[in-house]
C-alpha cells in the first residue's frame, strides 16, 4: 500500500478566510487557496483545479502504460481535465470531469487508441475516485516524420 498527504489549513472563516495547501512532495508548499481563488479567479489554487490536475496526471500516466503494453514505446500524451463544481442545493458539488487527449503516437491506429483510453479513463484510480459523470474526448496528432 502507497499513503500520500496534503495538509491545508484555513484561518478566519467564509469568504473572509485565507488558506493554504501543501503536499508531502513539496511540489506544493504553503500554496494560497480561499473564497477568492477559488470563485473569484484570484491568484492561488482550489480543490477543482487540484483535482484536475491529479486526474489529468493519472489518466495520462495510465494510458501511457497501456501503450507500453501494447508494444508501443514512442509518442506524446497530453491531457486536460476540466472539473465542474455545481451547485447542490445549498452548497456545490463536483458534477464531472471531461478529459481531452492530444496524442501523437506513431504505430497504433485510431481505434485502438481510443480503445486504450477508454481503458485507461475507467481503470485510473482517481477516475474510480471520483463520483461524479466522466466523458473523454480525443484528438490525435500525424506525429512529424
Amino acid at each position: 500500500m502507497i499513503t500520500r498527504t496534503a495538509t491545508a489549513r484555513y484561518e478566519g472563516m467564509g469568504k473572509s478566510g485565507k488558506g493554504w495547501v501543501s503536499t508531502q512532495s513539496g511540489v506544493l508548499k504553503d500554496q494560497r487557496y480561499g473564497f477568492n481563488t477559488r470563485f473569484e479567479n484570484e491568484p492561488g489554487t482550489n480543490p477543482e483545479e487540484l483535482i484536475a490536475a491529479a486526474h489529468a496526471s493519472c489518466f495520462t500516466m495510465a494510458l501511457s502504460f497501456a501503450l507500453a503494453n501494447a508494444g508501443v514505446n514512442d509518442g506524446t500524451l497530453e491531457t486536460e481535465a476540466r472539473v465542474k463544481l455545481d451547485q447542490d442545493g445549498a452548497g456545490f458539488k463536483v458534477s464531472r470531469s471531461d478529459l481531452r487527449l492530444r496524442a501523437s503516437v506513431p504505430g497504433i491506429d485510431d481505434e485502438q487508441l481510443r480503445r486504450l483510453a477508454d481503458e485507461a479513463k475507467q481503470g485510473c484510480p482517481i477516475s474510480k475516485l471520483l463520483n461524479a459523470e466522466m466523458n473523454l474526448e480525443v484528438e490525435t496528432t500525424t506525429p512529424a516524420a
